[in-house]
């Protein structure tokens, strides 16, 4: 396994659909980012999602679309699924927007990317696992090929 790339997604405010007894529906908004390291440098492009559920545990399962535009200029469309939790008091300051120790948190995604641009074909056949921390208006994602 190798590092891929961090990813520096800024999120907007949640849109809180409320709960359907699968747990609290949420779509937090992607309002653009950054993409660099040594496998991609590119741009998060505006207009993505974070869909989430956040049972009453606090689990909260996380699947994320969104568009990198790559320095080369090349669409990437991501696919990021996965999960976070925490103590129950961590959880909730998370969910007051503060700003808390990442070590205490289990964040972890999957992520797929698709591409039509034959210069970043080697996407398209391959996963990648990202570990994620949660910052007031930012996500930031760190992502191993493996």
């Amino acid at each position: 396994m190798t590092h891929f790339a961090e990813f520096r997604v800024q999120v907007g405010s949640p849109v809180i659909l409320g709960n359907d007894g699968f747990g609290e529906a949420r779509i937090v908004p992607i309002l653009g980012g950054t993409v660099s390291g040594p496998g991609l440098v590119g741009t998060i492009l505006p207009g993505g999602a974070d869909e989430q559920r956040i049972r009453a545990d606090g689990l909260t399962r996380i699947h994320a679309r969104y568009v990198i535009r790559a320095e080369d200029g090349a669409l990437i469309r991501v696919d990021s699924q996965g999960l976070r939790h925490a103590a129950p008091e961590v959880m909730a300051a998370l969910m007051r927007g503060e700003r808390v120790d990442p070590a205490l948190v289990y964040f972890r995604t999957v992520i797929r990317f698709e591409t039509a641009a034959a210069a970043h074909e080697a996407l398209n056949r391959s996963l990648f696992l990202s570990e994620g921390q949660r910052e007031p208006e930012a996500v930031v994602l760190r992502l191993t090929r493996f």
